[in-house]
């Protein structure tokens, strides 16, 4: 076999699609991971530099904030290991295996693999989709912040108007009604809006919220390609036909 014949064969057993989806996997869980951590950390900053006097309004959120950031820590561990282990069910599944082994024969305990990983797979497509969709409220917390202070920034020549313009960090339920002040208003919220801090903080949890989605459409590019290798295995093994997604 010359060398031409030898890097098609090993190209053409390449799975690509799992591929892409690992490579989109560890870039997505990446970003979500270490911008949403430090995200947590310069929001606990925030809070207790603009919002909360006292200690006691924001331990709860403190401690909050530590345990979602243990919880990315293992988020971050459990994916790396889950794209490894799917990646290699794919490239096991390509034409290569095929040819490297033998003739594929179909097992049982080969078909029930496969369709676990489909059913994981699927399952933490729709858990992280949870994920993903509460990963835009803290954007949308910080957009209506960033709308407020525009809007204050515009109206500087009516000072009255300006200080009824507020943003409340109890009523997200970051605080408890009876943190002082809680709130921020007029100039002194047009200050905390041009603080490095929030802009940092602001763009992490967009780069987070990125992150996850990027992360989702691996997992949903991971179910469809597990899918179709389970498919050619079930009907097309006997056959003699790898899987090359």
């Amino acid at each position: 076999m010359g060398c031409y014949d030898c890097c098609m064969r090993c190209l053409g057993g390449v799975p690509y699609c799992s591929l892409v989806a690992t490579l989109l996997c560890f870039s997505g869980i990446a970003l979500f991971c270490g911008c949403g951590h430090q995200a947590l950390t310069e929001t606990e900053r925030l809070i207790e530099t603009y919002f909360a006097r006292n200690l006691q309004d924001y331990i709860t959120l403190a401690y909050i904030i530590q345990y979602f950031q243990y919880v990315i820590y293992g988020l971050a561990s459990f994916f790396f290991l889950y794209c490894i282990v799917l990646l290699a069910e794919g490239f096991y599944t390509t034409s290569v295996a095929r040819q490297t082994f033998g003739e594929f024969r179909s097992t049982m305990c080969g078909r029930c693999l496969s369709s676990s990983f489909i059913v994981m797979t699927y399952v933490l497509a729709v858990l992280w989709l949870l994920v993903f969709a509460f990963s835009a409220l803290p954007v949308y917390f910080f957009y209506n912040m960033d709308a407020t202070c525009h809007t204050i920034d515009v109206l500087t020549e009516t000072p009255a108007s300006i200080n009824q313009l507020c943003v409340d960090a109890r009523q997200y339920g970051l605080l408890p009604w009876n943190a002082v002040p809680g709130k921020a208003c007029g100039m002194t919220l047009s200050s905390v809006c041009k603080t490095r801090e929030y802009r940092m903080t602001y763009d992490l949890y967009i780069a987070a919220f990125a992150g996850a989605g990027i992360t989702l459409l691996a997992l949903l590019t991971y179910t469809a390609s597990t899918t179709y290798n389970f498919a050619v295995l079930r009907y097309l093994g006997r056959k003699g036909i790898g899987a090359r997604c």
